[in-house]
């Protein structure tokens, strides 16, 4: 299609049928109208494997201090929880983290503050690794001795 043509079909003055070209009428995608498309049972979806093997991690962006349920039920089921209470105001926000506070003293856990207002709370079977910065390290990949 010429540059004055598509100027026009974009103008509206002329139909654009240059899409219609492509397109085949036999085409089919696999399903007849009113079949289901069901997924191959050896394909899991990310989050069903994650599951299995324990490598889950639940992020919280509470906005109320009733929201802290949520909290507490990732966080007894194992999970890691990422609390990010800064759409909170402050008198909630504090109530939220004296919560995670019985929370983690009751089942073990622990609390690391990762930014302001964003805490990571571990379960007692979770290590915290937290990296090194390269120039303080006497190994690695970068290591020129």
């Amino acid at each position: 299609m010429g540059s004055v043509r598509k100027a026009s079909a974009w103008l509206g003055l002329v139909d654009d049928n240059e899409d219609e070209r492509y397109y085949d009428d036999d085409y089919s995608d696999g399903t007849e109208p009113g079949e289901a498309w069901v997924t191959d049972p050896r394909v899991k979806v990310a989050a069903d494997a994650a599951e299995e093997r324990g490598r889950r991690i639940g992020t919280v962006t509470p906005d109320s201090f009733r929201d802290a349920r949520a909290i507490g039920e990732l966080f007894r089921e194992g999970v890691p929880v990422i609390m990010n209470l800064t759409a909170m105001d402050a008198a909630d926000a504090k109530r939220v983290v004296d919560f995670a506070a019985g929370l983690i003293f009751g089942l073990r856990g622990s609390i690391e503050r990762v930014s302001n207002r964003v805490f990571l709370l571990s379960p007692a079977d979770t290590e915290v690794v937290s990296g090194e910065p390269a120039a303080h390290r006497t190994d690695g990949f970068f290591n020129q001795s």
